[in-house]
């Protein structure tokens, strides 16, 4: 799937791969040119994704062959084992977790789930969780608590399930009660934003010792779609919606609203999805390893304060 910023770098790389077949007779200056051709895409590329809009990183946090929490998971583990249901309800699919070892270190991973064709979206609800989802990840974030492991969330939502029957089942209290309980876990807590963070659905597993974004993605109250409808009565004004809002990773980070940004690969995180979950990885062993030389009740004292410390207006 093509990108609207993406066609002309695809227009160069089509031209190129016709200009590749005409240079099997050798001839030195068609090997000339495609050589300068490469440096063009090379440049052209570069210069594109250093220079995106906040609503051209939305859609690329939205890239259908971007990599999910379990693309990451089974990258980066040798023995996921996933564990279902809220002991409650039923187990929802939008929410996936449990153990897995990162270079021989258990850790327990939890993360939103969305589908790569229509079957699974309906299966994944769109990475939309309900109540139930959340309670998932309280009592797996608990497990996690009792036998001393760390915590990874990976965060890819739209939002939580707005339905009727997931208020009903206390969609808001569920998404509270885990921000109430995670800001009290006494294991390292790494939370890292992979694709779309939306209100409180993203907050919902969040709450964290060190919250991370990768590079193309975004973290919100509210999507710019939803942004434009209410303030412009129109979908239409989502890319003003996305730049007004500071929902990238550099505006979080500058507003000191995370603790940092994973770089991704040129083209998005979908181009080398091995060399991506590689740089995660990298990136939970490294901060878990900053982490457990803290005492449980420093990391809850630093977790506590880093998020009290937020919107604080000082006149």
């Amino acid at each position: 799937m093509l990108l609207d910023f993406e066609k002309p770098i695809a227009d160069l790389e089509a031209k190129l791969g016709d200009m590749t077949h005409l240079t099997s007779n050798s001839d030195p200056e068609v090997q000339a040119a495609v050589k300068a051709l490469e440096k063009k895409i090379l440049e052209l590329k570069k210069e594109t994704f250093a220079n995106l809009t906040g609503w051209q990183r939305v859609q690329l946090s939205r890239h259908p062959d971007r990599p999910y929490t379990l693309d990451y998971i089974y990258e980066i583990t040798t023995d996921f084992i996933e564990i279902h249901g809220d002991r409650n309800v039923a187990d929802d699919k939008a929410m996936v977790g449990g153990f897995g070892s990162i270079d021989g270190q258990t850790f327990m991973l939890i993360g939103h789930q969305k589908g790569r064709n229509t079957k699974q979206r309906q299966m994944r609800n769109f990475g939309m969780a309900n109540p139930e989802g959340y309670r998932k990840a309280l009592r797996l974030m608990k497990i996690a608590e009792k036998f001393n492991k760390p915590i990874v969330t990976f965060i890819d939502t739209p939002g939580a399930f707005p339905g009727l029957e997931a208020e009903e089942r206390g969609q808001g209290e569920a998404i509270a009660r885990n921000l109430k309980e995670m800001f009290m876990l006494k294991v390292p807590v790494i939370c890292l934003i992979i694709g779309e963070g939306a209100s409180g659905g993203a907050l919902g597993v969040a709450i964290g010792d060190r919250v991370l974004m990768l590079e193309n993605t975004w973290y919100s109250v509210i999507s710019p779609e939803s942004c434009s409808s209410i303030l412009w009565r129109s979908w239409d004004y989502k890319e003003q919606a996305a730049e007004v809002l500071k929902l990238t990773a550099k505006d979080m980070l500058a507003h000191k609203l995370i603790d940092g940004i994973v770089k991704e690969p040129l083209g998005g995180a979908h181009v080398d999805v091995k060399w991506m979950a590689s740089e995660v990885k990298k990136v939970i062993k490294t901060t878990t390893a900053e982490l457990l030389k803290l005492t449980p009740d420093a990391r809850i004292e630093q977790r506590i304060a880093k998020f009290a410390a937020m919107g604080v207006v000082k006149e």
